[in-house]
């Protein structure tokens, strides 16, 4: 178990900074709002994927080369602008010049349409993060380079950012000569060693869980409605408790922290979760079950249906031909060493592991709001992003 006092700060004083930061505008105000008052130019550009989910992204226009940011699971674009303007790696990145993009998978809070499917309907939430890279990312990256003009991008990916691209990857290969360098923040792909206590004790029911949640008619995990969004508010916003249980949650998903700053705390809840389909979680869990990385599993029988086969097939991840860098870090719950090592040495192309010094307690999330993050992190992607110009 975690305990508040292995974080080396008390209640109160989580307490104290929680509610200061209440205050702050950046909690209400939209991903767009947020890049424009921080001095940024900003588009809004929308896609149809192949198989009708309409995708919106934001760019962030400049004259350097293209930067394309994919979001991890549960997130969207804003995950890349809500740390501020000091530490968020959109903003890191548009203030040296490059040209950005940022990328929304389907079901999040700004791809929630369709060409002919609802949102309400069960149907739409068909997918996992399978459908995401073999789709999502293609449609994205054809488009930001056709109206870029150019052939090939960098890559930015977090979490399942990176397990998607590698879907795409291996799955659509012809999409490796698109991108100049695949930069992996906390790359899932293989997640057996995992040591999140949340993913640990719901992995044997998770299947449980699923069929009841689908029986009920739910199909979208952690929507940004406003039952979610009022949920948060009594586990996060309640004045004796402000900011503490909803501290306690994330840390017990992700990995005890030292690198957020409290008061920038309600921003981040204000802007995440974004929603993602139950199919999304479920497939992370079976890769944590099974050891593999591989598509979804349908169980027996719909395997055969879907695959010809009991088992679903592994992606084959040596037809990734991407020079990739992978940034990992010892205090991330999700994302272990020992996996991240087998998912290096299953790449063609894997040309470094960064391990983030364990003297920071750098956990999963805080590739998105550690207050460090440009020193351990951003100047690490600057020289990658230079070696490959």
């Amino acid at each position: 178990m975690l305990h508040m006092k292995e974080y080396n700060i008390s209640r109160e004083r989580i307490r104290e900074a929680y509610i200061a930061g209440m205050a702050n505008e950046d909690v209400k105000l939209s991903v767009g709002e947020l890049i424009l008052k921080y001095g940024h130019p900003l588009e809004r550009h929308e896609v149809v994927t192949e198989d009708g989910y309409i995708l919106t992204m934001f760019r962030i226009p400049k004259k350097g080369p293209v930067v394309f940011l994919m979001h991890g699971l549960l997130g969207s674009a804003d995950d890349f602008v809500i740390g501020g303007p000091e530490v968020s790696l959109a903003y890191l990145l548009a203030n040296d010049g490059y040209d950005v993009w940022l990328g929304n998978a389907r079901g999040n809070k700004h791809s929630r349409r369709h060409i002919s499917l609802n949102s309400s309907e069960p149907i739409f939430w068909e997918f996992s993060w399978h459908e995401i890279g073999f789709y999502d990312l293609p449609a994205m990256i054809d488009y930001t380079l056709n109206i870029t003009n150019k052939k090939s991008l960098y890559y930015v990916g977090h979490s399942q950012g990176t397990t998607s691209f590698f879907v795409m990857g291996s799955l659509r290969p012809e999409y490796n000569e698109k991108i100049i360098l695949m930069i992996a923040l906390a790359p899932a792909a293989y997640m057996s060693h995992t040591k999140s206590p949340l993913v640990r004790l719901l992995a044997p029911i998770s299947s449980t869980i699923n069929t009841v949640l689908k029986s009920l008619g739910i199909h979208e995990y952690l929507p940004n409605s406003p039952i979610v969004r009022t949920l948060i508010s009594i586990l996060c916003d309640t004045e004796q408790m402000a900011g503490v249980l909803c501290m306690y949650i994330l840390m017990m998903f992700s990995g005890l922290t030292s690198e957020i700053n409290i008061t920038v705390l309600p921003v981040l809840i204000g802007h995440v979760p974004s929603g993602g389909s139950i199919n999304q979680v479920l497939h992370y869990v079976q890769e944590v079950k099974s050891g593999k990385f591989r598509q979804f599993d349908h169980g027996n029988d719909g395997n055969m249906v879907k695959y010809g086969r009991k088992t679903p097939p592994s992606y084959p991840l040596e037809k990734i031909s991407v020079p990739i860098y992978l940034v990992y870090s010892g205090n991330d719950l999700l994302c272990q060493q020992e996996d991240i090592y087998k998912l290096c040495g299953k790449l063609k192309n894997c040309t470094d592991i960064y391990r983030i010094s364990d003297e920071y307690q750098f956990n999963h999330l805080d590739f998105v709001w550690s207050k460090h993050f440009k020193s351990l992190v951003y100047e690490r992607i600057l020289k990658q992003l230079w070696k490959f110009t």
